[in-house]
């Protein structure tokens, strides 16, 4: 079993960042990304916002792979997240629903809002499990394969959110924290993106998604 965590700082208020990362596909920097679509999204009675989104991303067997360890490089991904607007806190935990034998990934996900001087800083934590039950002298292989892979994935997962949180900070979009009002800002986005595209994370879908941000001038 390989484990790996990992804490940055995002220089940007909690509610900004926090809708960043729901509204982190698709991206450049996500071309493994084949759709993400929700499955729940409900609202607590105290205040947080549960949802429950299923992802699928698609990848590529290292060449020592033995043929036919897996049936297809893709893997449906669900991601249950809770949002605290009181707190100021993301809970977000992800698992790989197939092919559970061969790797087992679970990423759990925390940021919340934190104080340096005057400056309104955004604490970003993840941390992962990656485990192989395969066997036939494989299990430490395919571990360290997973590991080098899930760390490749952080760091462009990563830049991914700071281009949507530029993306934000250029546009007209006023902040709303998740949680609240059930037509926030994230989800008129993020439900209208969603609903309407299950298996794009084209170039062209990218284009128009940062035209929700930046209108034409007139």
């Amino acid at each position: 079993m390989k484990f790996f965590s990992q804490s940055f700082l995002y220089d940007d208020p909690w509610s900004i960042v926090s809708l960043a990362f729901f509204l982190r596909y698709p991206n450049p920097y996500a071309a493994h990304v084949v759709s993400c679509d929700v499955i729940s999204r409900v609202q607590t009675p105290s205040g947080s916002l549960v949802t429950t989104r299923l992802i699928l991303k698609k990848g590529a067997l290292p060449r020592w792979a033995p043929k036919g360890i897996i049936s297809r490089a893709e893997s449906w991904i669900i991601e249950e997240s809770e949002v605290d607007p009181i707190g100021k806190t993301v809970r977000c935990r992800t698992k790989n629903l197939d092919h559970v034998k061969v790797m087992q990934v679970e990423e759990s996900i925390c940021f919340r809002q934190t104080h340096e001087g005057q400056v309104r800083l955004f604490l970003f934590h993840s941390k992962a499990r990656i485990r192989s039950g395969f066997g036939w002298g494989l299990t430490k292989k395919i571990e360290t394969h997973g590991l080098n892979r899930f760390k490749a994935n952080v760091q462009r997962s990563r830049e991914g959110v700071s281009l949507i949180l530029e993306l934000l900070r250029q546009s007209r979009l006023q902040p709303m924290t998740l949680g609240g009002d059930a037509h926030t800002t994230a989800q008129v986005i993020g439900n209208e993106f969603l609903g309407e595209n299950k298996n794009n994370m084209k170039t062209g879908m990218w284009s128009r998604f940062k035209s929700w941000f930046q209108p034409p001038s007139t």
